[in-house]
This record gives structure tokens, C-alpha cells and sequence, in this order.
């Protein structure tokens, strides 16, 4: 069952330093340091979302820095994860650590960096990757039991990472609407046979090498609704601007369309919410990020769904 987000106080005691790309490489160095890896002075920032993403250069590594501690869990998992997925034929990026580095209770991984893109993903090259990884046999088993994709439990970090920089209306409508979504996400009935899942299939976990396509960022890889995978690119046309000759592509690729699927909305408005909510925790510092929650948690209240989102 998916658990709605917490809605109670903030935990008490001293702030946390926020997380931008100065306490990232601090954070890193600490890592690289304690993983014998040589100082990271020169490392290249990739993305910073969830996670610091960094191009060590010299050696040919990627790192991720985890944006908060509670993620330590998620981190963990993953470089076996990714194992237990190439074992399995699913093509993905390949860890160079067993487990995450601690730098002061942040997780951070290291992966073998690809070989660069010949170009940038398109919604089409996700399809094949997961056909592959939605029919994974359950055996062997994975090397931990999975989660189930807990996409609304993050809402309530996400806007504590805000305080003090949101409307107290807008946070507190975002976990009203996603306590009462959550309960009809466990009503649902899915078309699909549930399973392994990537968890944010968008074609940006995508990077097309010599050798085909590749999954990246598998933090949230579980154990659900197929349909989960899905309808990321359903929510991308509506909103993001995915063109909808990019997505009937991805759909004959795949061989299905989610929007056929009686709970699709359902589970889109769940994605919708914890969308705008994820990206409260760069409002802290970027004017760009507070105009776009507010324009998101807006549009939301209107019932608009015409309104355009914008990555973030």
C-alpha cells in the first residue's frame, strides 16, 4: 500500500546547510577521500536534483550526492541492483562501488561513466528498454526484497525543505491532494501484470551509446505497476510538451497505451503532485524554481490541465 506523505511538524534541531553545488562538492571530496579516489577539484556538474551528479574526469567515474540523508536506503540498494538487472539482460550503467560512500550522512555512488551519446535520447529508445525490464522473471530473486514505488511518500520532505520560502497554502493543499490521492492509489487495478518497474521512466534515465540504449538512475526501481512506468510520458505530453508524434512512437514501441487504461488518471494526478512538489526543494535561492511551483500548485487548483510545465 502506498502511504500518504507525512503531513506533522518538521523534525526539531538545527537546520541543514542547503544543498547546492558549493556543500555538493564539499560533500563529494569527503567521498572521494574516503572511497581512495583522487580529489574531485575538477569534477563537472551534470544535474543537481535529487541528487549532485558529477563527472570525475580523471578517473572516467560519475558520482551522485544525495540531496538528504534520508535517501541513505534508496543509495544503498542501488549498485546491486544494477547487477542483478544486467544479470538479467536489462541494458543498464554498471556500478564501480559494491555500496555508497557516507560524506556526513549523504549517500554517494559511484558509476563506470559511458561512452558519450551520438545523440540525445527520444521517448522511442525508452520503449525497448522497458519491454525488457517489465518481463524480468522474478527469478533469480533481486538481492534485496523490492520496494513498492512510494511516489507521493517524499511530498512532505520535498516542502520541509521549503519552509519558510512557500505559501503555507499552497504546501499544505499539496498534502491534503496527495493524502486523498494516495487513497485511491490502492484502489487501483492494474491492466498490467505488476512487477519490476524503473520508477521515472523518462528518456533523460536514458543514454543512447554505441551498444544501444542504457537505463540510468535506478534509486527507484521497485516493485508495482507496470503502468507506473507508463504513464511518466503520458503526464510528459499533457504538460512537459513531449510531441504527441514522440509519444505515439513510444507507444507503438511498447506495444500499449496507458491512456487506454481505466486508472491512468488516477495515477497521472498522483505523478502531477508529486511533480510540483519535488520541485519546491529548489525554491530555497532560485526565483525561477518559486515561479514554477507556483505556477504547477495553480494550475493544479484550476483543474487546468492545459497549462504548461516547465522542467525544472
Amino acid at each position: 500500500m502506498i502511504e500518504p506523505p507525512p503531513t506533522g511538524p518538521p523534525p526539531t534541531g538545527p537546520p541543514a546547510p542547503p544543498f547546492d553545488e558549493p556543500r555538493a562538492r564539499a560533500l563529494l571530496a569527503l567521498a572521494c577521500a574516503a572511497a581512495g579516489l583522487p580529489d574531485p577539484a575538477g569534477a563537472r556538474l551534470l544535474a543537481l536534483g535529487e541528487n549532485a551528479v558529477f563527472d570525475l574526469g580523471r578517473p572516467a567515474l560519475v558520482a551522485k550526492v544525495g540531496r538528504a540523508r534520508e535517501l541513505a536506503p534508496r543509495a544503498a540498494r542501488e549498485p546491486a541492483l544494477a547487477l542483478w538487472l544486467a544479470a538479467n539482460g536489462v541494458p543498464v550503467v554498471r556500478p564501480h562501488l559494491p555500496e555508497p560512500v557516507t560524506a556526513q550522512g549523504h549517500p554517494v555512488t559511484f558509476w563506470h561513466r559511458l561512452d558519450p551519446a551520438l545523440r540525445p535520447a527520444r521517448a522511442a529508445d525508452l520503449a525497448p528498454l522497458l519491454r525488457t525490464l517489465h518481463r524480468t522473471p522474478p527469478r533469480p530473486a533481486p538481492p534485496a526484497p523490492l520496494p513498492r514505488r512510494e511516489l507521493l511518500a517524499p511530498v512532505g520532505r520535498w516542502l520541509r525543505a521549503a519552509e519558510g520560502y512557500l505559501d503555507p497554502a499552497d504546501a499544505d493543499y499539496l498534502l491534503r491532494r496527495g493524502a486523498d490521492r494516495a487513497a485511491a492509489l490502492a484502489e487501483l487495478v492494474p491492466q498490467l501484470t505488476p512487477g519490476v518497474i524503473h520508477g521515472d521512466a523518462l528518456p533523460r534515465n536514458v543514454h543512447v551509446g554505441a551498444d544501444g540504449p542504457v537505463l540510468l538512475d535506478l534509486e527507484t526501481v521497485a516493485d508495482d505497476l507496470r503502468e507506473h512506468d507508463l504513464v511518466v510520458l503520458a503526464l510528459a505530453r499533457d504538460r512537459y510538451g513531449l510531441p504527441a508524434e514522440e509519444y505515439l512512437a513510444f507507444t507503438r514501441a511498447y506495444g500499449w497505451d496507458v491512456r487506454e487504461w481505466a486508472g491512468c488518471a488516477v495515477l497521472r494526478g498522483a505523478r502531477e503532485i508529486a511533480s510540483a512538489a519535488w520541485v519546491a526543494q529548489h525554491v530555497p535561492g532560485s526565483a525561477a524554481a518559486a515561479a514554477e511551483f507556483r505556477r504547477r500548485v495553480a494550475s493544479l487548483r484550476d483543474g487546468d490541465r492545459k497549462v504548461r510545465w516547465h522542467a525544472f
